[in-house]
């Protein structure tokens, strides 16, 4: 999370690497088993950063852009969104469903990238949203994903605070909810075809 730019070895920015195409990558080596599952559920942790921005198809690596690191960031979570809407519907038919959670703000590691003063400030703004939360509090809507009755019959959502989220308004100055971009699923079949072409790993139906 807002990590300075790194790139990996194909020369992919390094947040949208690490935390979207690695897991596309992943989910796609799965496949076969999650298929097999007879109700498989994929838990995508996205998270409320998703509000700093969609994807950029243009310039996902910020090759001609210059670099924002909350920008890597939120494009990023909002793929981590848009793989579990196009996930969900290519794996309904299959018994697969797919879901993303935003656990809440923590304090972990993650922040290992941030300043003091960043850190300071981002706990301000996440007490103005909710509190912060555990680490045991941040697991439960994962694990309510995985796990829940109640989700059954459902997919292709964004969860938080144990719930189905809101959609947030377009001039929302709260992060609160799920923007509309993050759950296009015309977005998310543009994702998904670009996924395929960045990594050479397909989805066998």
């Amino acid at each position: 999370m807002a990590s300075p730019l790194t790139r990996d070895a194909r020369g992919f920015e390094s947040q949208f690497a690490t935390n979207h195409l690695g897991h596309f990558q992943l989910t796609a080596r799965l496949w076969p088993a999650l298929k097999q599952a007879n109700g498989a559920r994929v838990v995508c942790l996205s998270s409320r950063g998703h509000f700093f921005a969609g994807v950029d198809f243009e310039d996902p690596f910020f090759q001609q852009r210059p670099y924002d690191k909350w920008v890597a960031y939120g494009q990023s979570k909002t793929a981590n969104i848009l793989f579990a809407v196009g996930l969900d519907a290519r794996g309904e038919a299959h018994g697969v469903r797919a879901f993303a959670v935003h656990p809440g703000g923590i304090l972990t590691d993650l922040a290992r990238h941030m300043s003091e003063e960043e850190v300071r400030a981002s706990i301000e703004n996440s007490n103005k949203i909710e509190p912060l939360k555990t680490v045991e509090q941040g697991a439960a809507t994962t694990v309510w994903c995985a796990t829940s009755p109640q989700l059954a019959g459902k997919g292709g959502v964004y969860c938080e605070n144990v719930d189905i989220a809101v959609m947030a308004p377009a001039d929302a100055t709260i992060r609160r909810g799920v923007k509309d971009w993050a759950v296009d699923p015309k977005r998310a079949d543009q994702l998904w075809s670009a996924s395929e072409a960045w990594t050479g790993v397909r989805f066998n139906p």
